[in-house]
């Protein structure tokens, strides 16, 4: 590493630092032109972040990079050396996130699982900047995250009934103040054994 934290160069290639899911990882050995999903993936072992279209045109690689959603294949790696990353499983098993994650559940959302993780992302962040955002407003938030088992239907059902849980909470707050799946778990989260044709989960 530079002095500055920025990634050094040697006979061995790159070596720099992420901070993945609030835990600083040294990546050493590195070539540049790795994508950042490569280094969480293969050199991590962060298989949370899947691995689809590596194109960008999917969402399936969906994370949160210093609070900003982005997808993971279009992203290089050394690029976000010391930046903050979060993936799913970062996302902590509390929260908004746990929360979309059950309700994903609940409405039949979670099929093959491929694509959960980075919805659950990407719901995540919308409802972190709009928690009363509408069906149009999720619908161009969603759009680029692709899933091909379930339909829309039942991912939109599941962001209302989160965003309902997330109001009434509010409102209740504010009186105390003035006054499917056996499996489904696993996959909602990015650790179950969901894989692509031919390749890893």
């Amino acid at each position: 590493m530079s002095a500055g934290g920025e990634p050094a160069a040697d006979a061995d290639g790159l070596t720099y630092h992420l901070n993945v899911d609030g835990a600083r990882q040294v990546v050493a050995g590195a070539r540049l032109a790795e994508s950042l999903l490569t280094v969480l993936r293969e050199r991590l072992g962060v298989t949370s972040v899947k691995d689809a279209c590596e194109q960008g045109r999917c969402g399936a690689c969906s994370i949160l990079l210093d609070d900003r959603l982005v997808l993971a294949c279009t992203v290089l790696a050394a690029d976000a050396a010391d930046a903050r990353v979060v993936t799913v499983a970062g996302l902590g098993t509390g929260g908004p996130a746990a929360e979309i994650s059950a309700a994903f559940l609940d409405h039949g959302a979670v099929q093959c699982g491929f694509c959960t993780p980075g919805l659950v992302v990407a719901v995540t962040d919308l409802l972190s900047r709009r928690p009363s955002a509408g069906e149009d407003e999720i619908r161009e938030a969603l759009a680029g995250n692709i899933c091909r088992c379930t339909g829309y239907g039942r991912i939109l059902a599941a962001v209302r009934e989160v965003q309902t849980g997330l109001a009434g909470r509010a409102d209740r707050a504010g009186r105390a103040d003035g006054a499917g799946r056996a499996d489904g778990a696993g996959r909602a989260d990015g650790a179950g054994r969901a894989r692509r044709r031919g390749g890893p989960a």
